[in-house]
């Protein structure tokens, strides 16, 4: 990756992880209270919790993003303490489905939407879990590069003592 596209992707990040501190912002003041009720009448703190949660997980996910990003222009993303960053993005993915599943359950509980829309919060949730397993993918494509990586490393040792 180029050194232009790092720095717009970083910015991209930045300004995805400002906006998403001054949702929770506008959502915890709307769950103490502070904003006149909304349309979600009885369901209000339940569905505001499920989406604090979510944007936590769009905060992991940006954080994990970041880090493998910077090990990447360091040259040490093919190793094993890449996985941990990997293994955090799925995870914060699978949460995400969980939490929009979640949200529709909640929604749907108080009738406070259409069944369109509960139908389509399920389909959201598959959507993300389907990004999960994208990323799974992807890091099995790692594993086998840190393999390669350990290999040649190897032969290029063995190579060296030859000569």
């Amino acid at each position: 990756m180029g050194k232009l596209t790092v720095l717009a992707l970083r910015v991209v990040m930045v300004a995805l992880h400002a906006g998403s501190v001054c949702a929770q912002a506008v959502m915890v003041a709307m769950l103490t209270g502070a904003m006149k009720e909304s349309f979600l009448a009885g369901s209000r703190t339940p569905a505001l919790v499920i989406m604090c949660l979510g944007v936590v997980t769009v905060q992991v996910v940006l954080v994990s993003v970041w880090r493998l990003v910077t090990m990447m222009q360091r040259g040490t993303v093919f190793s094993h303490a890449a996985f941990r960053y990997v293994h955090r993005v799925i995870g914060a993915f699978v949460a995400a489905a969980l939490l929009v599943l979640a949200l529709g359950a909640v929604l749907a509980s108080g009738q406070i939407v259409s069944l369109g829309v509960v139908a389509l919060l399920g389909g959201v949730s598959l959507a993300v879990f389907g990004v999960a397993l994208i990323v799974l993918v992807l890091r099995m494509l790692l594993a086998q590069a840190v393999v390669r990586d350990v290999e040649a490393s190897q032969l290029g040792a063995e190579l060296a003592e030859v000569i």
